[in-house]
């Protein structure tokens, strides 16, 4: 089954981390989607960039777009990247989530993706 891993990270954290760790994040995050890569457990994954430019698209109820900027300013923590993993279990994707770097800062959601429901891209 495949899992996405929703990274997190919180701008008021990463502020307060030194640019060597910083690098050491990155590098931890590399070094498992490498490992995953290798075990053949590695579908995909992106980190995002700067959580300023992120615009959020609706359609009103007259059907007209609407673009704001997003996320939510009050929110603590934004999505920083994600991961898609294939796994036999559900634990094994916990226990991957948990070997980022970023699970010991503001964290990583794990959620099961639906059953194919669109075709895939890979």
């Amino acid at each position: 089954m495949k899992y996405v891993l929703l990274i997190r990270s919180s701008a008021q954290q990463w502020a307060e981390l030194s640019d060597d760790d910083r690098a050491a994040i990155g590098a931890g995050t590399m070094s498992v989607g490498e490992a995953l890569r290798r075990d053949g457990r590695y579908v995909d994954g992106a980190g995002l960039g700067d959580v300023s430019r992120t615009r959020v698209v609706r359609r009103d109820a007259g059907d007209e777009v609407v673009v704001t900027d997003g996320p939510l300013a009050e929110a603590k923590e934004h999505l920083a990247g994600f991961m898609v993993v294939e796994c036999a279990t559900e634990q094994e994707a916990y226990d991957i989530a948990a070997r980022l770097p970023d699970a010991a800062y503001a964290g990583v959601d794990v959620r099961p993706c639906a059953p194919e429901v669109w075709p895939s891209h890979t």
